[in-house]
């Protein structure tokens, strides 16, 4: 049993287990009330000295010996693990277990990063500044204390084992980000997210060209490769570099400093439904402009006309300066 793999835990249960002996044997043998008989074993077990109710027959002083010298050996082993516990700081690490288990238990359509390298530290830092909640899933002890030092969220765990993705929440989490090293230790968590929780929306790194398709087929809605991203951008520096030095200065950073943001067409005033984009009048209401829509079967169109319709499950892309996109979601 799992419960009892914890030494607290197994001690909690044998103590329980004596005094269940205790008070049932003097219920039989004494014919003692429940309450007699449980504070007959309590006195007992913790030897205060005190006399029995009535002197006891053969039988009961035999009984009586047996749970004295049960008690013993139970409250010994009890001392030596909570000894064992408080001075390697094990008591604290499960209390502090309990807490995280807590707080995830807590949360419902949160996001959940496996891997604190370099990749999952630039995604935890841009879910932190859009205030999104999430959990961190880190194999490395000394990754998961940083972890803890810096107050984030996590478990210290492997990622592809299901087991450490339900402390982590998938059943209820919307989004999982998978940033590991390896592309292989990525397609297990990905096949592992998928059936864990098909409504997860799975997000994975890749190295290599060859894992891409592997890890579309495993379930993985999107699938990311830094190293290429990042030669394309270098070479559209060379080709369009005053293109590519315009759209780096947009950003998405968070709260105060965005300069595009997504709207979804669900989130809006049910009187905007089914309108228009020139009925929604982004433009003089905030001095935002839309750029970009995506319909319900997931679609872009860029730069959309004003009659676009605003079906329900679609998406508009909106561009503006950091003052017009937060006063766009005050009003929106």
């Amino acid at each position: 049993m799992k419960v009892l793999e914890s030494k607290i835990n197994k001690t909690l249960f044998l103590v329980g287990s004596i005094l269940a002996m205790g008070t049932l044997g003097y219920m039989m043998l004494s014919h003692y009330s429940f309450i007699d008989s449980l504070y007959m074993t309590v006195i007992t077990v913790t030897t205060v000295g005190f006399g029995e109710l009535r002197p006891f027959s053969p039988e009961e002083k035999v009984f009586t010996i047996f749970l004295i010298l049960t008690s013993i050996t139970v409250f010994g082993y009890a001392i030596s693990a909570f000894s064992e516990y408080l001075v390697s700081g094990r008591l604290f690490e499960h209390f502090k277990h309990k807490k995280v288990e807590k707080q995830i238990a807590n949360l419902k359509g949160h996001t959940i990063v496996c891997g604190y390298g370099r990749n999952g530290k630039q995604a935890i830092l841009k879910l932190k500044n859009y205030n999104v909640d999430f959990v961190v899933v880190e194999h490395k002890k000394e990754m998961s204390e940083l972890l803890d030092s810096e107050e984030l969220l996590n478990i210290n765990g492997d990622a592809t084992l299901d087991e450490t993705l339900l402390k982590a929440g998938i059943n209820k989490a919307s989004y999982l980000i998978t940033a590991l090293p390896s592309d292989a230790d990525n397609l297990f968590v990905v096949l592992t997210a998928s059936q864990l929780n098909k409504n997860c929306k799975v997000i994975s790194r890749a190295s290599n060209e060859s894992s891409y398709s592997k890890l579309k087929i495993a379930g993985a809605d999107n699938v990311i490769m830094p190293d290429k991203l990042g030669g394309d951008h270098m070479a559209s520096l060379v080709t369009t570099p005053d293109v590519i030095e315009f759209v780096d200065r947009l950003t998405i950073e968070g709260e105060t400093t965005a300069n595009l943001e997504e709207i979804d067409v669900n989130d809006l005033p049910k009187k905007y439904l089914n309108k228009t984009i020139l009925d929604l009048d982004l433009r003089k209401q905030t001095g935002c402009t839309v750029i970009g829509f995506r319909n319900p079967d997931k679609d872009y169109v860029i730069n959309p006309e004003a009659d676009s319709k605003l079906i329900e499950g679609s998406h508009l892309i909106v561009l503006g300066r950091p003052e017009q996109i937060i006063k766009l979601r005050e009003l929106f």
